[in-house]
């Protein structure tokens, strides 16, 4: 199958950069509406036959345009939410950004022993997404295209350990900013493999808000840096 990991479209917390993983989580902005939107001319060619979100309000709402647009219902899959901050949750001083970081570059180098701090571990979160993606795939074994709302941070780690087609180091340098994607092709058993990395919204740059402090999409090169000494 092919499989759309599409983050979701820009928040108040994404623009103040604070660490905001729990439910219900923020809505969209202004920007993140239109950038919702934008999915629904932007997927046209695509024959999407299933549409997924987190139980997060950020993703279900950008999930919305496209979904109505096909006549299809946006099924909530419980596995597809953030990375939880736990500890770290709605700050965005520079020591709990690093440290969320740090985490996430520990687990996409393998050390998925590493937690974060107050929270779980890589194992957890790799089981976690694993069902998911999984319980996605079962419904979609005949070539077909699902599109799957998630989380920057999510997208971008679960990406790196378990897709071929990318080194780990480059997956800490992307970055996915709001309604960009990773695309997919295979399935649980035989493997998925990256085939597209859109790190810009897939509706067009004019939808970039580059002045924005979104920590759970730039990359982590800084805290893979210092995972590695």
């Amino acid at each position: 199958m092919r499989l759309y990991l599409i983050r979701h479209g820009q928040t108040p917390a994404n623009v103040a950069g604070e660490l905001d993983t729990a439910p219900p989580g923020a809505a969209l902005t202004d920007l993140g509406r239109d950038q919702a939107a934008s999915l629904v001319r932007a997927l046209a060619d695509e024959p999407v036959a299933g549409v997924y979100a987190s139980p997060l309000r950020r993703t279900q709402l950008t999930a919305a345009p496209l979904a109505d647009s096909l006549g299809l219902d946006v099924h909530v899959q419980p596995g597809l939410v953030e990375v939880r901050a736990a500890d770290l949750e709605m700050r965005s001083d520079e020591e709990a950004v690093a440290a969320y970081l740090r985490c996430l570059a520990r687990w996409i180098l393998g050390d998925l022993d590493g937690e974060m701090p107050g929270g779980h571990d890589g194992h957890a979160f790799v089981e976690r997404y694993d069902a998911a993606v999984g319980a996605i795939a079962d419904r979609h074994r005949d070539g077909e295209t699902a599109v799957a709302f998630s989380h920057g941070a999510a997208i971008r780690t679960w990406t790196a350990i378990r897709a071929a087609g990318l080194d780990p180091a480059t997956v800490t340098e992307r970055r996915i900013m709001n309604t960009g994607a990773v695309v997919l092709e295979g399935d649980p058993m035989s493997g998925w493999r990256v085939v597209r990395w859109s790190g810009d919204p897939l509706g067009g740059e004019q939808l970039a808000d580059r002045a924005a402090h979104d920590v759970t999409g730039d990359g982590a090169e800084e805290a893979l840096a210092e995972a590695e000494r």
